[in-house]
């Protein structure tokens, strides 16, 4: 009787070892394909730093709390936001990273656009 009650435990783990494996590289095949759609609908730019930093543009400027891409305003809201956020000041260290992330992003993002308007500025 135990050896039967062992053989069915060792089947029935075996079944859903099998089902968790095929879950499992299902949703792998599926968020890779999402995100080759995700990078065929935004710019390949855009999409590479969003990926890298794992931030988009909108969340950077939310956190921030910024409107435009004015280095100043960003830099002035980056400094604030990571000073209140301080840990020995009794912040938060997720907080003061999710800040700094977020200027990463911004200033990537500036970049790419000032890169874009330099070749344009030079032929004109």
């Amino acid at each position: 009787m135990a050896k039967q009650l062992i053989q069915v435990i060792i089947a029935g783990t075996q079944v859903l070892g099998k089902a968790f494996a095929n879950a499992v590289r299902q949703e792998i095949r599926m968020s890779e394909e999402a995100a080759k759609r995700h990078a065929q609908n935004k710019g390949t730019a855009h999409a590479a730093e969003t990926a890298r930093l794992g931030i988009t543009l909108d969340e950077a400027k939310q956190i921030l709390n910024v409107d435009s891409l004015s280095p100043e305003e960003v830099e002035k809201n980056y400094k604030h936001l990571f000073e209140i956020n301080d840990k020995s000041k009794g912040g938060s260290f997720y907080l003061q990273s999710k800040v700094v992330r977020a200027k990463e992003r911004i200033d990537q993002e500036i970049q790419l656009s000032k890169h874009k308007q330099g070749p344009e500025s030079n032929e004109g």
